[in-house]
């Protein structure tokens, strides 16, 4: 995008092999709010970057860290192949998460064009489950996660930890994330005291806002982007 700038650094991560990031930001001057954007299990791909670049065109700066740093680094799979993906899905701990969660926001909120106190995180599938993860680790104004699997049942205990607001999506179609773990975690985070506000799109499946997948639902898709824009800037 031409009113954007796109580059691609290395981030330092304490015990563990350094971790690749894209960094998308508007081609003028902050100070920006600043957001943590997390992948989908197939990598920092040209759809995750195409993302950063719309929402550095929305005026964020936009860091994408590649999370399989550990065991694949530069890994980029294929939509029909998840059983490669797989293995390094399994192979990410919560610890080493948090480790990546911390080193992407600490260089974010150092960086001079952007505005520390507007940082917030958003992720898709199994991005969406780390951007909640960032909600509880780090100090975010609010967060997106679009069908991240995962939560629950780990996450239930922290949800008390959430740092600010967190808004979900979920496809009612959804057999891989289902439709029993969402509800659970809408009841941890009520009886928590914690706000949040949970989107079910009836007629979307799992990926639905990946223009690059069969399940991509255009309908949806836009109004999730318009309503996370939204949530953002509230």
């Amino acid at each position: 995008m031409a009113d954007t700038l796109g580059a691609d650094i290395t981030l330092t991560v304490p015990d563990a092999p350094p971790m690749a990031a894209f960094v998308a930001r508007p081609a003028t001057p902050g100070p920006r709010p600043g957001l943590l954007l997390f992948q989908e299990a197939f990598g920092v791909t040209g759809h995750i970057r195409g993302l950063a670049g719309r929402f550095a065109a929305e005026g964020y700066v936009v860091i994408a860290p590649e999370l399989f740093h550990r065991r694949a680094p530069g890994f980029q799979g294929s939509y029909d192949n998840f059983d490669a993906v797989r293995p390094l899905v399994q192979g990410l701990t919560t610890a080493g998460l948090e480790a990546d969660i911390r080193a992407a926001h600490a260089w974010l909120t150092s960086d001079p064009g952007v505005d520390r106190a507007r940082t917030h995180a958003v992720g898709f599938c199994m991005g969406g489950r780390v951007a909640f993860l960032a909600n509880l680790a780090v100090s975010v104004r609010s967060t997106a996660s679009f069908y991240g699997g995962g939560m629950v049942p780990e996450y239930l205990p922290r949800v008390a930890e959430a740092h600010g607001p967190a808004l979900f999506f979920w496809g009612g179609l959804d057999q891989h994330v289902g439709l029993e773990g969402p509800r659970r975690l809408t009841d941890a985070l009520r009886a928590a005291g914690r706000a949040s506000v949970h989107v079910e799109i009836a007629d979307a499946n799992h990926a639905f806002f990946n223009d690059e997948r069969p399940a991509y639902n255009p309908r949806a898709a836009r109004e999730a982007w318009a309503l996370t824009l939204a949530f953002f800037r509230e």
